[in-house]
């Protein structure tokens, strides 16, 4: 089959790679019809973790199931499927929860190294029953690709960041995940959204949204207009040490900082002194994706929770070093690309 591979930073290829294999009775094989580049896949290419071999690149796809282990019994050939980008063993009591992170197993990630890419022809998926979902009646492609990460990101990002109804709230990074995590945020009950990045366009797309476009850093601008205590959530889409040092100076006494940026492997110099004496909670979540699934599928179907706009740019696969280049040049043109092999 092809798929998208690295094995040195700043250089990705489209080349053979051994077909999966059937991941035991409990698995199965999903002929992928489009997968994404999360913002995620970048650290790979960007250096930030290490390779030591050819990697199979990425985690977000839906497909078509080709062929099912002899247990699986929630799916079954020719259905059209979601794949959660976080696997657990979907039999444990963390898996229990629909929170793969808390899989007694350890979670895994597709297109990390460990399971194979979603930005191939095809891919393995262990656990079936738990990881995929039958494509939902009135949910598109776009859609659906959201729903396997960066959606459900977005959308729990803004759970976690406590936000108090009629409350205000920022929105660090307004890639795909923080675009979603401010339609999330005006959705759950914030009154006033701060959006945060240093591209104009990035901040413009917030703004039709309904959000307050600023350019950071935001600390000064928030504290303004609340009278100097700062908002009561801030959301954090990037979460490298900038990012998170604006956070805390950014959030009121007694306030939520909500991270679901993804962090290289050096260690944060945390401010703990800091965050006691002003009572912060401070969290970082990676997405419990098929917990979310009940609640955003039924929003999506009904038109109350909007996500278009967020992909911008569609390529077939052969064309991925094309994708993978230009969004990490973090343009205002280009947000989010969708592969199609």
């Amino acid at each position: 089959m092809r798929a998208v591979l690295i094995d040195t930073p700043g250089s990705v290829r489209v080349d053979d790679w051994p077909d999966p294999v059937l991941p035991g009775s409990t698995g199965a094989i999903v002929k992928v019809t489009a997968a994404a580049i999360c913002g995620s896949d970048l650290h790979f290419y960007e250096g930030d973790y290490p390779l030591f071999q050819p990697v199979s690149l990425g985690h977000e796809a839906i497909g078509t199931v080709v062929e099912v282990g002899s247990d699986v019994r929630t799916v079954t050939v020719g259905d059209q499927v979601i794949v959660s980008s976080v696997a657990g063993c979907g039999a444990c009591t963390g898996c229990a929860t629909k929170d793969p992170i808390l899989c007694a197993s350890g979670p895994q990630v597709f297109g990390s190294g460990v399971l194979g890419g979603a930005q191939a022809e095809l891919m393995a998926v262990p656990a079936a029953d738990f990881q995929l979902l039958k494509m939902p009646e009135g949910i598109d492609t776009e859609q659906a690709l959201l729903l396997t990460d960066n959606l459900s990101t977005g959308w729990i990002a803004a759970k976690r960041a406590d936000i108090p109804l009629g409350g205000t709230a920022v929105v660090i990074g307004l890639g795909a995940v923080g675009l979603c995590a401010v339609r999330s945020a005006l959705f759950q009950g914030a009154a006033r959204v701060y959006a945060v990045d240093p591209v104009a366009e990035r901040r413009d797309r917030a703004a039709r949204l309904g959000a307050i476009a600023v350019e950071p850093a935001a600390a000064q601008t928030v504290m303004d207009a609340t009278g100097g205590l700062g908002a009561h959530s801030v959301i954090d889409a990037v979460g490298n040490d900038t990012t998170i040092d604006d956070s805390l100076a950014t959030v009121r006494a007694g306030g939520t900082v909500s991270v679901v940026g993804v962090h290289n492997l050096n260690p944060y110099p945390f401010p703990a002194l800091t965050a006691l004496l002003r009572s912060l909670t401070f969290r970082m979540t990676t997405a419990p994706v098929q917990q979310t699934w009940p609640e955003l599928i039924p929003l999506l179907q009904s038109g109350r929770l909007d996500v278009d706009g967020i992909f911008t740019t569609t390529l077939p696969l052969e064309q991925a070093a094309d994708g993978y280049a230009a969004v990490a040049a973090r343009s205002g043109e280009v947000v989010k690309v969708l592969l199609t092999p």
